[in-house]
């Protein structure tokens, strides 16, 4: 069975048109107008297995909203080719629309003034969804988000959680093989987070659909995303699992060492400590240098407890995008 999606040498080059301040500008745009040309996405080529909960991760600019609108259909590519589920996403086949989801946190397809299960409706007509099973699969997702009793109330009188939740079972209720999220937790509080978190690792699992997550928030990548893609420049910068980007992009350790007597003076030597507390100590040291640290305070110290703190993928993003910013600096 293939991919449901492939992507190989995927380009997309925008113009980018350029005008002077002032009249003469405004004159000259209308008369000889110059452009210029932005490379979004540069031969970019990755493949998404049936099931896979896939985070597409990478500063702003990246090529993120790029990439999901040219998988969703909405963008069509320079150059290159895509196929999602057997289809060239940028035909629009009625066929292909019908089996995927593109469901934004910033944007809405619900109407603000009618209850979500109003909006519900007019897309179990778009989709063609004969009224059992769309009866049958509104109630389940609506208990599955707790919002059974929240269907019938209009969209503007609720809470942002519980309305991102209503745009979850509008983008699902169609039942789609291939879903594509963007900022789906944006600007929510940490129980409606925790909620959506929830909900969307059970959806993946259970049913086994084929999920793409972009997301600022590093908490929606470490619940679901088992596989990342980071992006760059319009480049893969990093395609493989979660724990080997953690491991390959932090470039230092923190030592936590809990002393029987007062902490050597000598430990700023051997790295930067971060904080004493109660003869406790938190050293960072270089990643390579980890194993001669750790010999040397045992070997010159009393120790009570000595072990290494856990690397989180925060900790690997934050020194990726510190590398990315000084490299923007040069």
């Amino acid at each position: 069975m293939s991919s449901p999606i492939v992507v190989n040498s995927l380009r997309k080059v925008y113009k980018r048109h350029l005008r002077e301040p002032g009249i003469k500008g405004i004159l000259r745009g209308i008369f000889a107008r110059e452009y210029i040309e932005v490379e979004a996405l540069r031969g970019i080529s990755f493949e998404i297995s049936s099931g896979e909960f896939v985070g597409y991760i990478g500063p702003n600019g990246a090529g993120k909203t790029t990439t999901m609108k040219i998988l969703s259909g909405i963008l069509y590519p320079t150059s290159g080719d895509v196929r999602v589920l057997g289809y060239f996403p940028p035909d629009r086949n009625p066929y292909f629309l019908k089996r995927i989801s593109f469901i934004m946190g910033q944007k809405t397809q619900l109407w603000w003034d009618l209850p979500a299960m109003d909006s519900f409706i007019l897309l179990k007509k778009i989709y063609e969804i004969p009224d059992r099973e769309f009866f049958k699969e509104v109630n389940n997702l609506a208990e599955l988000l707790n919002v059974v009793d929240l269907l019938k109330v209009p969209l503007r009188k609720l809470s942002l959680g519980e309305r991102m939740k209503m745009e979850l079972i509008a983008g699902l209720l169609h039942g789609p093989e291939v879903i594509f999220l963007d900022e789906p937790t944006i600007g929510l509080d940490f129980m409606s987070q925790e909620k959506i978190h929830e909900f969307l690792k059970y959806y993946n699992e259970e049913k086994g659909k084929t999920i793409i997550l972009t997301s600022h928030y590093v908490r929606d990548i470490e619940k679901l995303c088992r596989r990342i893609i980071f992006i760059h420049k319009g480049q893969i910068y990093y395609d493989g699992d979660r724990e080997s980007f953690i491991e390959k992009f932090t470039k230092k350790r923190v030592i936590v060492a809990k002393f029987k007597n007062r902490p050597p003076d000598s430990l700023d030597r051997l790295g930067k400590v971060m904080g004493v507390e109660n003869n406790e100590v938190r050293l960072e040291v270089a990643k390579e240098k980890l194993q001669d640290v750790l010999q040397e305070i045992l070997k010159n110290a009393e120790i009570e407890g000595l072990f290494v703190e856990e690397l989180s993928l925060e900790d690997a993003l934050r020194e990726v995008f510190e590398g990315i910013q000084n490299e923007n600096a040069q």
